[in-house]
């Protein structure tokens, strides 16, 4: 792929992209498209790149407390500025992914985190932009930075499109096949490591169901202040500052994880999200109902704690970490290389018979129950309770976004 990376956009996702990929020191220069002039001169970019309200300074994420300058040489009529000696070109004309020419830049692995093209259906030339553009510009790679979103139901995925979360399933990518490559979203990411474990152990044919809350942090598509929707608009809860309130919204990760763990296709599952005025730093809430094996032993939360204390020591490379400290949403924040953090101490786990009425069960005739069963039918069932912190921008989903990023690179 060449040691040249392209990010598509500068917002929240692709500035900390930049950040990370600038830590890591993999790939040797960066192309950033951002598509059109900001400010008065590339200074101002420069300005924006080195600070940042949530982790502080580029200079201090890079280096802690030493004094070192990580921006030097901005050029504003070549548009490049050297950050921590590795060159970075700021391109500012063109927002449609065909007119970006990567090409003219030897980028072929391009990261798109601009959060509006993510139709992996649609040709190059839509009127509006299309993901596929960015091959039109001469990208050979395009990792994006959101879930798949296919706007027509009727259309199923493209063969060169894949969704793939590091330590899940980076075995589903092909790199003769895949050329448009999703990254999920933060939500998937912690999700997916926190429910993969318990399928590897319990299996899916015994949880019966699953619900999951995140609790997360605000992100750029809310609003600081109250103002009208636009037209069309059905949840008018999306317009409601941020600052002053719990707003209940939707997600799309139930349909996101079964993409990357596909037993979850047998399982019922549901979620929900509520955002809340945090910058980052949110939190996962997973309730899973459990069929008991005619066992004495039964599923409490040791059993479950011991789960994740096994893959977490396990892991080499940091993906999930167990913890008992009592966290709260600010200890995760840059908390490096995890997609979760278990939060034993909160771990609950529940036992009880469920009564079943056997005249509403199916696949059984109606004779054979009068004759066999005068009685309710009784299942054990545990229901358990499992908390999971996640940094849904630098530590977690940008920091596993950057290690598929150089897998995708590597030869």
């Amino acid at each position: 792929m060449g040691l040249k990376l392209g990010i598509n956009g500068l917002g929240r996702i692709g500035k900390l992209t930049l950040w990370n990929h600038v830590a890591r020191k993999y790939f040797k220069e960066i192309v950033v498209n951002i598509g059109r002039e900001v400010g008065t001169s590339l200074n101002d970019v420069a300005h924006y790149i080195n600070r940042d309200s949530t982790y502080g300074s580029l200079q201090r994420y890079l280096y802690g407390l030493k004094d070192y300058k990580v921006i030097c040489d901005v050029d504003d009529p070549a548009g490049t500025i050297k950050i921590d000696d590795i060159k970075v070109t700021v391109l500012r004309k063109s927002r449609n992914p065909k007119e970006i020419n990567w090409g003219a830049h030897d980028v072929e692995l391009v990261v798109d985190c601009t959060g509006q093209f993510h139709d992996p259906t649609l040709p190059p030339d839509d009127p509006k932009g299309s993901i596929r553009g960015h091959f039109e510009s001469g990208a050979k790679k395009v990792l994006i930075s959101a879930p798949f979103k296919i706007k027509d139901k009727k259309k199923a995925m493209p063969d060169d499109a894949v969704t793939t979360i590091m330590g899940i399933n980076e075995q589903s990518y092909d790199p003769s096949k895949h050329r448009l490559i999703s990254a999920g979203s933060c939500t998937t990411t912690c999700l997916a490591h926190m429910i993969k474990p318990l399928l590897d152990k319990i299996g899916a044919k015994r949880i019966l169901a699953a619900f999951m809350t995140t609790i997360h942090a605000v992100t750029s598509t809310q609003d600081v202040l109250d103002r009208l929707p636009k037209s069309g608009a059905t949840d008018l809860r999306k317009n409601r500052s941020i600052l002053n309130n719990i707003i209940l919204t939707t997600t799309g990760a139930a349909d996101t994880l079964a993409q990357v763990l596909p037993e979850m296709n047998q399982i019922g599952f549901m979620t929900e999200s509520v955002r809340v005025p945090i910058t980052t730093g949110s939190l996962v809430i997973l309730v899973i109902n459990i069929q008991e094996k005619k066992s004495n032993s039964l599923i409490n939360r040791d059993v479950i704690n011991n789960i994740y204390k096994q893959v977490a020591a396990n892991d080499p490379h940091g993906y999930l970490i167990y913890s008992e400290e009592q966290n709260v949403s600010e200890d995760i924040i840059a908390l490096p290389g995890a997609a979760t953090v278990i939060e034993g101490s909160e771990t609950r786990a529940r036992t009880a018979e469920a009564s079943i009425d056997k005249n509403i069960l199916c696949g059984i005739e109606n004779e054979i129950l009068k004759d066999k069963i005068n009685a309710e039918i009784k299942i054990p069932l545990t229901q358990v309770v499992i908390y999971g912190w996640y940094d849904n921008e630098m530590g977690g989903f940008v920091n596993m976004m950057g290690e598929l990023a150089v897998s995708l690179a590597k030869p």
